[in-house]
């Protein structure tokens, strides 16, 4: 079979949308823009021969598709996506903020893990967001000037271009200028995002002045955004690369707003970033090797970590979402958690156990602790004795083009447009990266995830992230690309798309579209998709779960190759997100 057959438009359902799908068409793309229906009907993914593009904004995944098609390669796509969302999904999109990119070079069958998270300012220091009595102040580490990370997005985007991509950087930057400069319509998701956050935004003059109307009213769908100032900083890096953003102008006006809302970022850090090549963390799952990020995410370890567990047990006999499953998977999920907690953090500063974490025997180990008729108290489980909620508002995407070649590439600016903060002049967005350190060990940060010593604040330091993009591949190839925005649920998420297709045999656009739960150790409750079915929901409160419901998790971008073809699936739980091939 060469392609899907044609099939009237399938009504494909989410935790959070409705999605009329037409399979056959080789550029088809999700819209989703109604209700909840039920969990999910048939779905089908999408179908391209050469290449496909599967981000969170329709925009800028036609914007990569385009490239493609122009003769580039994954990586001049993947670039090209990133900055365009940083106008057209202002709230994770981004220059101002940072993440982790994981490249596949088919011809070199290499695999590199390209870490641009931003860093701590050189002043920053482990009391930095405490008051005189020792207590967190959160203000401090989510809007304020001390809250942004010295950005890594723009000098991570071209290292990847100069060294793994074969299109220049005016090149795959022209279409974000473009649309800065000329305007995007404002569309519901957009004009609901920006109301919803007004508080956190328009404490900010020269944010308001941007994401309202001039009158301070809210934009409505289909007003015309303008971002002038955004396309002369993103003209800055088109002809200067990344000094046009670290040195000069940029950096002078980033500097002045970060100290004028009370931070300490300084030129000097500005001019000492540095994007580190790291080697991925891998592993196996019933014959396919599973690549992913290494610290300072914890996404890969975790990931593997919880498959070399559950790949003890008969889950595609158990079945896909069966109380049994999920409640093993549960029970994974706290241990690896808890790890989490204790060991994880920048490993240029902290020795992180990674061999021990991903060993099979310690896998084994945690196995025997889970019984699959009752629940373990999260009290009762504490990190493994071995030697020495990141935002919704990430996003993921995924790039395969007629090669081989694969990126999977996640950057954030952690809250829903960061700190809210605008660089006055330069359309920039800062991140407020800094939550994401363990502001006082033991204490939780914005998404409850605790974290110990190992995440302190140290200046120059890379704070832990959840962000997992990840690549399984099978035989030697990339066989899906995937992640997903969900902070502290990053990780989770991934593992299901994952278990869904090795496991359940689902394809793509099902594994994306089925039910989701999540576990983090603390606080110890499932969330669950408030579409998984009520009766096994009764069955893990029997076994001793508490679980809370919740109209959607995470929203993953995933590509799968197969013998017939690619197929991409764009989660449908956000709106406006689409694959597209060719």
């Amino acid at each position: 079979m060469s392609r899907l057959p044609k099939l009237k438009p399938l009504l494909l359902s989410t935790a959070l949308s409705v999605v009329f799908c037409y399979p056959a068409l080789s550029t088809g793309v999700y819209a989703n823009d109604i209700s909840i229906f039920s969990e999910m009907a048939t779905a089908q993914p999408i179908y391209a021969k050469h290449g496909m593009v599967s981000s969170q904004e329709a925009i800028a995944s036609q914007i990569g598709v385009d490239i493609l098609k122009q003769g580039g390669n994954a990586v001049d796509a993947a670039v090209a996506v990133g900055y365009a969302l940083a106008v057209t999904l202002p709230r994770a999109g981004n220059i101002g903020g940072g993440g982790f990119m994981l490249v596949h070079l088919a011809e070199q069958n290499k695999t590199i893990a390209i870490d641009y998270r931003e860093t701590a300012p050189s002043k920053a220091h482990k009391d930095i967001f405490l008051d005189e009595q020792g207590n967190a102040v959160d203000k401090l580490s989510r809007e304020h000037g001390l809250a942004v990370g010295v950005p890594g997005t723009v000098l991570g985007f071209e290292l990847a271009l100069e060294k793994y991509g074969t299109m220049d950087l005016k090149q795959v930057i022209a279409p974000a200028i473009k649309l800065a400069k000329e305007g995007i319509l404002v569309t519901s998701d957009l004009s609901n995002s920006l109301s919803g956050l007004k508080s956190r935004i328009a404490q900010w003059p020269s944010s308001a002045k941007i994401f309202y109307r001039p009158d301070g009213s809210d934009f409505q769908v289909n007003d015309l955004l303008k971002q002038p100032e955004l396309a002369h900083s993103l003209s800055l890096i088109a002809d200067k690369g990344s000094k046009g953003f670290y040195y000069g102008e940029t950096a002078e006006k980033i500097v002045a707003a970060v100290k004028d809302a009370g931070g300490v970022m300084s030129l000097q850090d500005l001019a000492n970033y540095k994007v580190v090549e790291r080697e991925p963390v891998r592993g196996q799952y019933r014959g396919y090797e599973i690549v992913s990020m290494p610290p300072p995410s914890s996404g890969g370890i975790h990931i593997i970590e919880m498959l070399n567990v559950l790949e003890k047990f008969p889950i595609d006999q158990l079945g896909h979402n069966t109380a049994n499953t999920l409640h093993l998977m549960a029970e994974t999920m706290k241990y690896a958690y808890a790890d989490r907690s204790e060991f994880l953090g920048d490993p240029d500063f902290v020795k992180v156990p990674v061999k021990q974490l991903i060993s099979r025997d310690y896998a084994t180990s945690i196995a025997n602790k889970i019984a699959i008729n009752k629940t373990t108290p999260s009290s009762e489980i504490k990190p493994g004795k071995l030697a020495g909620y990141e935002s919704d508002q990430t996003t993921h995407y995924s790039v395969i083009d007629q090669w081989g070649n694969a990126v999977a590439n996640t950057y954030t600016l952690n809250f829903s447009y960061g700190s809210g903060l605008v660089a006055e002049g330069t359309g920039i967005l800062l991140n407020n990266e800094m939550d994401d350190f363990s502001v006082k060990p033991g204490t939780p940060n914005g998404y409850g995830l605790i974290g110990g010593d190992a995440n302190a604040v140290q200046g120059n330091k890379r704070p832990l992230s959840s962000m997992s993009p990840t690549i399984v591949m099978k035989d030697g190839k990339p066989f899906i690309v995937t992640g997903s925005p969900g902070g502290s649920r990053i990780i989770n998420i991934t593992l299901q798309i994952i278990m869904n297709v090795i496991d359940h045999k689902l394809n793509i656009a099902e594994a994306t579209a089925a039910a989701r739960i999540h576990h983090q150790w603390q606080p110890d409750f499932i969330w669950a998709e408030h579409t998984l079915n009520r009766d096994t929901i009764s069955l893990l409160e029997a076994k001793g779960h508490q679980v809370k419901t919740q109209e959607s998790i995470g929203s993953t971008q995933s590509i799968m190759v197969t013998e017939q073809g690619i197929f991409g699936a764009s989660d449908p739980r956000r709106a406006g997100s689409a694959a597209i091939g060719h």
